[in-house]
Parts: structure tokens; C-alpha cells; sequence
């Protein structure tokens, strides 16, 4: 098992270029920092610059996540309790996200860095797991089975949100993904 290091508690910045179908390029970020003896991740995802904050524990256990498209308020915002209840802020709870792990998201490579950085897999491993793919422009939620492979001290191998093609990553010593081939490339 490779060993990667913990997130800087000064915080830490990656940032992708992203090719749309059309053609186009756009960029997706994330900014993480410690704070509340856990981790705080805020990002961008793509054209449209709709903005996340992903709340993670110490062990980079999902807590919170809330998307922002174009108001000052969320416009989603989902917790999960300590027995992996998942709900909405509003008090919702949402019994078909119950089980999930983790959220996924299209527009950045960022959501699979933390699975692939939290599992504890040798090389030659695979795990699957439940996670909530979020759609930003819908704001539809739904669980899907996701299955992560280690194929090397830092490459890992699953399917990829965004093309929904199986894709090999490498990632770097904080277990931040740094290019996914055909979709995302990272900036210096």
C-alpha cells in the first residue's frame, strides 16, 4: 500500500482544464483546508462555475455537501449522520442515498481523488462501493455502485463520471488525481 501524505493543514489548491463535447475548455478547482478537526473542500465545476463545499472528516468521511449554482443560499445541500443516514438540510431524510460512501460529481476529478486516497487497497485490490452522484444541473441525486482498483503504488483504475469510460489516473503524493486522459488535464 502506498503511503500518501496527509493534506497540509495550511491547505492545498489543484486545479484541471477540462474539454467539453463541443470543444470547448473550462477549468474545475478545489481549494482544501483543515478546520473543525476535519477537512473543507471548495471547488468549481466547469462552464457554468457552480461552486461545491464538501465537509470531510478527519478520515475523510463525508459529512456535508452543498452546491451553489447561482444563489448566495445552497442549492443542494445534503449531511450524513455517523450511521451513514443521509439527508437533506431541511430535515428530508433521504432513504434511497442511505448506504453511499461518498459523493460523485461530473465536473471535477476531485470526488474520486478522496475515495482513492481514504481506501486502504494493496495493489492488485479492488473495493466497491455506493456513492450519490449529484447532477448539477438537475439536482437529481441517485446511487451507483462504483468499483475502484489499485493497479499500482499510485495508479488506480474505475469508471469516470464524466465520459462514464473506464480510465487509469495517477495520482499524486496527497492522493489528488492528476490528469484523467481524454478529460481532464491537471494545471501546474
Amino acid at each position: 500500500m502506498a503511503v500518501l501524505m496527509p493534506f497540509p493543514h495550511s491547505g492545498l489548491h489543484a486545479e484541471w482544464q477540462m474539454l467539453d463535447v463541443d470543444g470547448t475548455s473550462h477549468t474545475s478547482s478545489v481549494d482544501i483546508r483543515f478546520e473543525n478537526e476535519g477537512y473543507t473542500a471548495q471547488g468549481t465545476l466547469g462552464a457554468d462555475r457552480a461552486q461545491f463545499v464538501l465537509r470531510l472528516s478527519a478520515t475523510l468521511i463525508v459529512q456535508q455537501f452543498m452546491l451553489f449554482r447561482d444563489m448566495d443560499e445552497p442549492d443542494l445541500w445534503l449531511g450524513r449522520d455517523r450511521s451513514g443516514r443521509w439527508g437533506e438540510i431541511n430535515g428530508a431524510h433521504r432513504p434511497d442515498l442511505d448506504g453511499c460512501s461518498d459523493i460523485a460529481l461530473r465536473m471535477t476529478p476531485f470526488a474520486s481523488s478522496i475515495i482513492c486516497k481514504r481506501l486502504p487497497l494493496h495493489v492488485g485490490h479492488a473495493a466497491s462501493l455506493s456513492v450519490a452522484l449529484v447532477d448539477i444541473e438537475t439536482l437529481q441525486i441517485e446511487p451507483r455502485l462504483r468499483t475502484f482498483a489499485r493497479i499500482d503504488e499510485r495508479r488506480w483504475r474505475y469508471t469516470s463520471e464524466y465520459s462514464a469510460n473506464e480510465v487509469d489516473v495517477d495520482v499524486d503524493d496527497y492522493g489528488i488525481t492528476r490528469d484523467v486522459p481524454g478529460e481532464f488535464t491537471r494545471l501546474a
